[in-house]
């Protein structure tokens, strides 16, 4: 199944919604489906960078490009080892600043992740490494859906996996 398949698929599945937008804590949505693992990540620009509008300064571009290169490593979430999971080329979508956004829009970073896994039966969890490059983050909502159900959980810097 495609990636975008598993999106719309999760979306199906009777999952309360998530709450509105709020600084510090992120979204997180996995889909497993047979061998591949699908996630989708909306993360706070303040809670990437500090700020949630166009930047005003050479040290507020560079925080943007280093919340970018930080959000495009696969590595930010380990799935069971082994599952011996593979990722995929990590999608990374920055807000837009200018004329496209609304004077009360909320800055958003959107990810998207896929993994193949060669023991898909083995995957028993991914962990995140977010909360230790955005220290603003303290909160991740997460939901799970996969062959052996549907799940939701709440992800901090201490408890920093999602498990099944």
């Amino acid at each position: 199944m495609r990636p975008m398949h598993l999106f719309a698929l999760l979306a199906a599945f009777a999952l309360p919604a998530h709450a509105q937008h709020a600084h510090g804590e992120g979204k997180l949505d996995v889909v497993i489906d047979k061998d591949s693992i699908a996630i989708s990540l909306e993360l706070p620009l303040d809670a990437a960078v500090g700020f949630e509008r166009a930047p005003k300064s050479e040290r507020e571009k560079a925080a943007l490009a280093a919340a970018e290169k930080a959000l495009g490593d696969a590595a930010l979430f380990v799935p069971t080892p082994a599952a011996e999971c593979k990722p995929q080329p990590p999608k990374v979508v920055m807000p837009a600043f200018g004329a496209k956004a609304g004077a009360d829009d909320h800055g958003d970073i959107d990810a998207s992740y896929v993994y193949r896994c060669a023991k898909p039966a083995a995957l028993k969890s991914i962990e995140t490494g977010l909360f230790k490059h955005f220290k603003r983050l303290y909160r991740l909502e997460a939901r799970r859906v996969g062959p052996t159900g549907q799940g939701a959980a709440r992800l901090t810097p201490k408890n920093p996996a999602i498990t099944w």
